[in-house]
């Protein structure tokens, strides 16, 4: 999932891993592969009987919002506990446990245990951690649901590769829709999964921006496993335009991210992208707004993109782990 040490050894790649000894790290994607057994706390029943009949007569929807922040400073991650697939009833005033694993480590840290306030949300900070990737785990005490999330520790300058999911890496913006209801799985464009893999093999820092709602959280994972693509760093957040443009700025202007390309397919893409300072010749978009605006255009499928425009790309200026 990365160059290797050994690969850098070689002299096909000696002149591409030479300059960058000296250069900040590569995402740790890897880190997940040695991933000790997940823990759960001791089991306990909820403290109130509301919520022990939401968690036997619906099932969770909980989910992470993911955080990128800059080495030396606090990351607060945002679980976020609710049951049902329509009414989305919050897990008010239960405990949950926090648990975090990730770069340099060799066993889960308990973070501590926290209690849901009337959205069904828990703040946990995470500080003190080295540049890495880092997984969170969050539990419910009483019946042991949990939600998964990544937490990036980045240095300013880190490369990075953004995606939109639906219409863009799935074959269209419905698709989703039939995954929630679990009466489908979005198909995703041929070469898709393979053009995110080829940046997490460079190095890149990839990050996921869809205007998916968060309780599709879970899914969207899932789907992520469907297609062996790297599940971090991933947003969700309905608002579409505005909201994408504001987290980009977010990454550009406050971590001081690079953004070197980003993908989508919508006419918002297009206007959040350019809003945020990303230039249209960075900017690629496939279906039927592809080549809009000045955009690259991206007909079909990705393979020729892959085989002309992502293999051929350099790798990213960091240190390979």
């Amino acid at each position: 999932m990365k160059i290797s040490t050994a690969l850098c050894a070689g002299a096909l790649l000696a002149s591409v891993c030479s300059p960058l000894a000296n250069a900040a790290y590569c995402p740790d994607y890897g880190v997940t592969q040695s991933m000790p057994t997940a823990p759960n706390p001791a089991k306990k029943s909820f403290r109130y009987f509301g919520n022990r009949l939401l968690s036997m007569l619906y099932r969770p929807y909980h989910m992470i919002h993911d955080q990128i922040v800059l080495q030396g400073q606090t990351a607060t991650v945002v679980g976020k506990f609710d049951y049902d697939l329509a009414l989305h009833k919050d897990l008010e005033g239960e405990y949950v446990h926090a648990y975090a694993y990730g770069t340099g480590m060799s066993s889960w840290q308990y973070l501590g245990r926290y209690t849901t306030n009337s959205d069904g949300k828990v703040f946990v900070p995470l500080s003190g951690k080295p540049e890495g990737d880092y997984v969170v785990r969050m539990v419910a005490e009483g019946d042991l649901s949990s939600a998964t999330g990544y937490v990036t520790v980045a240095t300013s300058g880190r490369q990075t590769v953004l995606f939109d999911i639906d219409g863009t890496l799935t074959l269209n913006d419905f698709e989703a829709v039939g995954e929630y209801l679990g009466v489908d799985v979005a198909d995703n464009y041929a070469y898709a999964e393979a053009v995110v893999q080829a940046y997490v093999d460079k190095g890149y820092q990839i990050v996921f921006l869809s205007a998916r709602p968060y309780w599709v959280g879970k899914s969207t994972r899932s789907w992520f496993s469907n297609y062996d693509i790297v599940p971090w760093h991933t947003r969700l957040n309905p608002q579409t335009e505005q909201y994408k443009t504001d987290y980009i700025r977010y990454l550009k202007n406050t971590l001081g991210l690079n953004i070197v390309r980003a993908y989508g397919n919508a006419t918002t893409d297009i206007n959040a992208y350019n809003a945020a300072g990303i230039p249209k010749s960075n900017t690629y978009i496939i279906g039927n707004n592809a080549g809009n605006a000045g955009t690259q255009p991206i007909t079909g499928d990705y393979e020729s993109h892959y085989y002309n425009s992502v293999l051929t790309s350099p790798y990213a200026a960091c240190t390979p782990r």
